[in-house]
């Protein structure tokens, strides 16, 4: 299912702390929960095509 360009966006669009794996704001620099600062951009790749 087509979903809206702002909404993947807003799911897609998030760093993940390679520490604790926790779901951060695209702009953060470092995790809020452990202060890691190692993140890294979510995978975009849509799984399954």
């Amino acid at each position: 299912m087509a979903r809206f360009p702002e909404a993947e966006a807003r799911m897609l669009r998030r760093k993940i702390c390679m520490k604790c794996n926790a779901r951060l704001a695209w702009r953060a620099e470092k995790c809020r929960k452990c202060n890691y600062k190692g993140l890294r951009p979510k995978n975009i790749e849509r799984k399954g095509v």
